[in-house]
């Protein structure tokens, strides 16, 4: 494809040709129609001005004869502005006016209708031929009175329209050009940029980004959300990575072990009971899968729900204290104590079984991994709006997580215990996350001094959402996993 070619194919030159069209028609039908307009405007003035020279040159003959009308044409023509005058006698000899040439056949017929016609007149230069609109009307005795009034006047200001017409179409191509110019550079190189970016971006490179200018317009506006959506798939395609990596690491491994316990049984095996040991201890394993499955649905589900399903106002007081009696017994077991704080108003907007969900997910990672050094857990579940937001809130008094690991801990699959000899299988914290992203909240953790404050805000009841979050329409109950 030739340079041409291309230029010729662009929105910019497209757009450059319908500007010019548009104004160049505009244009020309106001000025053509002011000009028309104006012509006849000026005519018709012209008219009623040599009428009204005939009808005074008409009564000064009845009243005085010839002498009266040359004595009143010799007067008028001689003011700055004075109209054409003719009288001739009846064998078509001049007898006084400021005509010095006249086509001969204007004189023949004297019908009094207004023509427009050539005349040559004498000024400081010598004789000019000029234009003019004249009637000619007949007197009696035979005698002509030609009338009439220079089109000077009107030709110079037809062609100053012309002019301005022509000055005006040129200055509608070099606007367009102009405009070509900026929409080609500016508007044009940012469109190849953005589809430059595109092409690197679907070969592969997801850490590229879509440039922006920083000007804020619809440029702006649109290479910001593509970023945003951009960096939101590049974030689920690390997870996805980071899930079958640890589903690697952590399936495999009681898989395997499956497999060993069942080869084992069936080549050791020598009564009733070490098969009846085997297969319970691999209903065992099996379940723990399940609900590692289970989990990973839970999450997927959430994830890939619409922000306003499921979504209602509700009284999170209610739902903290409903967890809160759930497991005040569970935290008393284990030598810890649960304290709620919920300040009023309480009602916000969301999905009562999600929230409840992350409440119960919280609860259990305290209980798993918030135990201090002496003593049992001690659980705080705190709620108070904060910047026109609700904050839930739920610290503990253990050893909390160190800053580098706090990023990454929210991953699925994603457990501090290396040894992973503790409980669960690292997807409770990513619940939370995706139930907050759905809320249109963050999830935050956060150094309580000692142990960890982990929260989520939530939107009042009667204030508009917003969230990029996705969900699930089933709400199971929660579990700490």
């Amino acid at each position: 494809m030739t340079r041409l070619t291309r230029i010729l194919r662009t929105t910019a030159f497209k757009l450059s040709l319908l500007y010019i069209a548009i104004f160049t028609g505009l244009s020309g039908f106001l000025l053509i129609y002011i000009s028309r307009n104006t012509t006849e405007l000026m005519a018709s003035q012209v008219v009623q001005t040599v009428d009204a020279e005939i009808s005074g040159l008409s009564e000064e003959y009845v009243r005085g004869g010839v002498r009266a009308v040359v004595e009143s044409i010799e007067r008028r023509a001689r003011r700055p502005d004075a109209s054409i005058y003719l009288l001739v006698d009846f064998a078509g000899n001049s007898i006084v006016g400021n005509i010095s040439r006249l086509p001969t056949v204007v004189l023949d017929e004297a019908d009094g209708d207004v023509r427009r016609m050539k005349y040559g007149r004498v000024e400081a230069g010598g004789e000019v031929e000029r234009e003019a609109l004249v009637r000619i009307f007949e007197l009696r005795g035979g005698f002509r009175l030609l009338v009439g009034r220079d089109l000077g006047e009107q030709l110079r200001f037809s062609a100053i329209l012309s002019g301005a017409l022509r000055f005006w179409l040129i200055a509608v191509v070099l606007m367009a050009g102009a405009t070509w110019f900026f929409v080609s550079r500016r508007v044009m190189k940012r469109i190849d940029d953005i589809a430059a970016t595109s092409q690197t971006i679907m070969h592969g490179d997801l850490s590229r980004r879509l440039p922006v200018a920083g000007n804020g317009d619809e440029f702006d506006r649109l290479a910001t959300n593509l970023n945003d959506m951009l960096e939101r798939i590049e974030l689920l395609m690390q997870g996805m990575k980071d899930v079958t990596d640890n589903i690697a690491h952590d399936l495999k491994t009681p898989l395997t072990r499956m497999r060993t316990r069942v080869e084992t049984v069936l080549r050791e095996g020598k009564d009733q009971a070490d098969y009846r040991a085997a297969l319970e201890a691999t209903i065992e394993d099996s379940d723990n899968l399940i609900r590692i499955f289970d989990a990973l649905l839970r999450i997927a589900r959430v994830e890939a729900m619409s922000p306003e399903a499921g979504m209602e106002p509700f009284d999170l007081k209610a739902v903290i204290n409903e967890m809160a009696e759930l497991y005040a017994p569970v935290v008393e077991d284990e030598d810890g104590r649960l304290e709620v704080t919920v300040e009023e108003p309480a009602r916000v907007f969301g999905s009562r079984d999600l929230i409840a969900q992350c409440v119960v997910n919280l609860v259990e990672n305290v209980l798993k991994y918030g135990r201090p050094e002496e003593g049992g857990p001690v659980i705080l579940i705190k709620a108070a709006p904060e910047a026109g937001r609700m904050v839930l809130t739920v610290s503990d008094t253990g050893p909390g997580i160190s800053g580098p690991d706090r990023d990454r801990v929210t991953g699925r699959f994603v457990r501090l215990d290396e040894s992973r000899t503790k409980p669960g299988y690292g997807l409770g914290l990513s619940l939370v996350r995706a139930i907050a992203r759905l809320h249109g909240g963050t999830l935050r953790l956060q150094d309580a001094a000692p142990g960890l404050k982990v929260s989520i805000d939530l939107a009042l009841a009667g204030e508009k959402k917003t969230s990029n979050g996705k969900g699930v329409a089933d709400h199971g109950s929660g579990n700490g996993s």
